[in-house]
């Protein structure tokens, strides 16, 4: 009985804090993203150049890696959610992209820019409509949050990789 409380719980938050992405106005949800990119910059400013390649296992992604694979999200998550191609096409930044922290940080600026620009290029009643996902049916307001959550991840996954290389992440940007 624990185990199925436990886990019913653990669905609500789940279902909650997907559908609250959703409850955010267009200038909020730009607000979010413009803090969210200057909060990856703050990671990316921090890791020195010499730690862009580190892995904290040789069977995971490094560093660079990482903050590539969020750009990449950043692409593909957002250009589902507008409907139209990505400005990468079928490129992947994560395999493209030098592991530089010069490259890689224009690299995963650059999907931000993205991002933002083409939030800002909607209008309340299309951020309402339907788009499929990954398979799955949602808005296109559901799908940025979907895109946030996945840069927000990644990010996050960061830190220990500047932990282990002696380096204190940066402050969390909650406003």
């Amino acid at each position: 009985m624990k185990k199925l409380s436990l886990l019913f719980t653990l669905l609500v938050i789940a279902f909650a804090s997907s559908s609250v992405y959703a409850q955010f106005t267009q200038g909020q949800m730009v607000d979010e993203w413009q803090r969210a990119k200057l909060y990856t910059k703050d990671y990316l400013d921090a890791m020195p150049a010499d730690g862009y390649s580190y892995k904290a296992t040789p069977e995971i992604r490094s560093f660079a890696q990482q903050m590539l694979h969020l750009a990449d999200g950043n692409y593909f998550i957002v250009s589902s959610a507008v409907g139209q191609p990505s400005p990468m096409g079928q490129t992947s930044v994560e395999r493209t992209v030098a592991p530089t922290k010069e490259a890689t940080t224009k690299a995963v600026m650059d999907s931000y820019d993205y991002v933002i620009k083409s939030l800002q290029g909607m209008t309340t009643a299309q951020l309402q409509e339907s788009v499929k996902l990954e398979g799955h049916e949602l808005s296109k307001s559901a799908a940025f949050g979907k895109g946030f959550e996945h840069q927000t991840h990644h990010r996050g996954q960061t830190t220990i990789y500047l932990r282990l290389k002696g380096v204190k992440p940066p402050q969390e940007r909650l406003f």
